[in-house]
């Protein structure tokens, strides 16, 4: 992995300086690599970056790319090769055919935006965009998506800019954690286009109705993220954030003030 595109701050080279002296010739040559930043990692552990939480901030907030090799074809069993599209690229991996594509995205492409909640398909933290559709990748083979576009969090954004529905949750302060976010932005992404096409759900009146556009109610919002689990409870801000990105019209913020 090569960062020579990043040069160091004044901040990051004291911290190298002081805490991990060996390495900074590396790094400054070479970049922040995989190894360097589960050091940092350790280090934060230990309680050891207090003294240079600037450097240590900074270092956090870059987007490191940490590739992962390839495995050599002996050590994976009943290996086949999966083609498939991911984030708009073409990717070519040699898995195990009873990996889930949730771990193939983690551990084989490094988008671990996904997350493993529960592992057991009740959560919706691992929600993806599967050709349209929101999958649970848990339960999904990665072998299945043979040929297939998969979309994932790190995926929505354009050019730097914000899908609006990411947009919408950060105005509308839709999570709290974070854990289960992309998981439930994913499946609001898809909800929207379920929505359009007229999709019905458990508490749809008339099922026989012709297929139209659906404007999503406060009630059919919540029945359809239903699978998404929030922990911290911030339901009312998920669902205004679902409804201002659908109708293009500003919702107004639930915020409650103590006192």
């Amino acid at each position: 992995m090569n960062q020579n595109k990043t040069q160091l701050t004044e901040e990051e080279i004291k911290l190298f300086g002081d805490l991990m002296p060996e390495e900074l010739a590396e790094i400054a040559q070479s970049g922040l690599n995989r190894r360097h930043f589960m050091k940092l990692v350790g280090l934060a552990s230990a309680g050891l970056l207090a003294s240079h939480l600037i450097g240590a901030e900074q270092l956090f907030a870059r987007a490191i790319d940490m590739e992962i090799e390839d495995l050599p074809a002996i050590a994976i069993e009943n290996g086949v090769t999966v083609n498939f599209k991911v984030n708009a690229s073409n990717k070519k991996v040699l898995i195990d055919s009873r990996s889930t594509l949730l771990d193939t995205l983690r551990e084989r492409l490094g988008l671990t935006g996904s997350k493993k909640g529960c592992d057991h398909g009740q959560c919706g933290a691992c929600t993806v965009i599967v050709d349209g559709n929101r999958v649970l990748s848990c339960l999904t083979l990665a072998a299945t998506c043979e040929g297939k576009s998969v979309i994932t969090i790190e995926g929505l954004a354009k050019d730097n800019e914000l899908n609006p529905m990411q947009a919408a949750f950060l105005k509308h302060d839709g999570f709290q954690c974070g854990f289960c976010t992309p998981g439930q932005i994913c499946s609001a992404v898809a909800l929207m286009k379920e929505a359009k096409d007229g999709q019905a759900s458990y508490i749809t009146k008339d099922i026989r109705a012709s297929k139209s556009s659906v404007i999503l109610s406060d009630d059919e919002i919540a029945e359809r993220m239903s699978g998404n689990i929030c922990r911290c409870g911030a339901y009312p801000n998920i669902v205004a954030a679902i409804k201002e990105a659908q109708t293009g019209k500003d919702v107004e913020q639930n915020w409650l003030f103590a006192g």
